[in-house]
C-alpha cells in the first residue's frame, strides 16, 4: 500500500513538472513574439521618420537593421520554441497516461484488497 502511494505521488510529481514545463515554453514564445511585435513597431516608426522603407537604401536607418534582425533572431526563437511545446507536450500526455495506469492499478488493487477483508470477516 504503502508503495503504490508513493509510486503515485512520483507520478504526479512528474506530472506537474511537465506542466511547468510546457507553460514556461508557452510563456517564453508568447514574451519572444511580443517582443518581435514591438520591435516591428519600432522598425515601421523609425522609417517613418527617416521617410526611407528599403533596407537596400544606402541611408536606411541603422537602428531599424539592427531592430530588424533582432526580431527576425525573435521569430526564429520563437518557433524553435514552438517545437519544443509539441515535444513538451507530448512529454505531458504520457505521464498523465502513466498516471492514470497506476491510479487504475491502485484503484484495482483497493477493491480487491477490501474484497478480500469481505470475504475474510464472513
Amino acid at each position: 500500500m504503502k508503495s503504490r502511494n508513493t509510486l503515485i505521488r512520483l507520478k504526479r510529481f512528474h506530472v506537474e513538472e511537465k506542466r511547468r514545463r510546457v507553460h514556461q515554453i508557452e510563456t517564453m514564445s508568447a514574451e519572444f513574439t511580443r517582443m518581435a511585435d514591438e520591435l516591428a513597431r519600432e522598425i515601421a516608426a523609425e522609417e517613418a521618420r527617416a521617410g526611407i522603407t528599403d533596407p537596400a537604401h544606402f541611408a536606411y536607418p541603422t537602428y531599424a537593421k539592427a531592430a530588424a534582425q533582432r526580431r527576425d533572431n525573435l521569430v526564429r526563437s520563437a518557433e524553435e520554441l514552438r517545437g519544443q511545446l509539441d515535444d513538451a507536450r507530448a512529454e505531458l500526455d504520457e505521464a498523465l497516461e502513466e498516471l492514470r495506469k497506476v491510479e487504475l492499478l491502485d484503484d484495482r488493487e483497493a477493491v480487491r484488497d477490501s474484497n478480500r477483508e469481505i470475504v475474510a470477516h464472513a
